[in-house]
């Protein structure tokens, strides 16, 4: 693969707004992610410019990680945020641990099946125990089984949590947690 994987830079702001937008295109983005399309395309360019600057390569709090196609074209991303315990998480739940959460996963359906998920991961991963994480969670929801396999496969599993969609309380998603090896 001459893939690169790397964290994004502040200045790369339109291609996270583009590869964000991508995403909520997908055929499942109603279950994998907390905003639609016309939300996000609603967003003025500041949003997106904090946003790339808050998980920019140096960032402490959250990194964002892209896969850089031998073109130049991002393909796939995902987000780890640190969360520090004593805390609040964004559903309401305490924070009991220093963990890191990851968010907003996506592959471009044309490459899905390669690999470059796995190396995501490995990434995240890395970057989230070099913060000294004890453990590294995700939320999904409870119908979205393609993820689940893919975070059982890659080594995370169900701890127990359900967590309820605000707005649609008879919808649950489920943690899923990796302890630090």
């Amino acid at each position: 693969m001459n893939y690169v994987i790397r964290s994004i830079r502040a200045d790369e702001w339109p291609a996270v707004r583009e590869l964000r937008l991508a995403a909520l295109q997908d055929p499942v983005a109603h279950i994998a992610f907390l905003e639609t399309y016309e939300e996000a395309l609603a967003r003025p360019d500041s949003f997106w410019m904090y946003r790339a600057a808050g998980g920019c390569e140096g960032a402490e709090g959250a990194q964002q990680i892209i896969v850089e196609a031998p073109d130049g074209r991002w393909v796939g991303t995902l987000t780890v945020l640190i969360e520090q315990p004593g805390t609040t998480d964004w559903a309401g739940y305490p924070v009991e641990r220093l963990q890191g959460h990851v968010v907003a996963v996506f592959v471009r359906p044309e490459e899905r099946g390669s690999g470059l998920t796995e190396v995501l991961f490995d990434a995240g991963l890395e970057w989230a125990w070099g913060r000294g994480a004890e453990q590294v969670r995700l939320i999904v929801h409870e119908e979205n089984g393609r993820a689940q396999r893919f975070y059982r496969r890659v080594g995370f599993v169900p701890s127990g949590l359900l967590v309820p969609l605000s707005g649609k309380p008879e919808e649950k998603e489920l943690e899923f947690v990796l302890p630090r090896p």
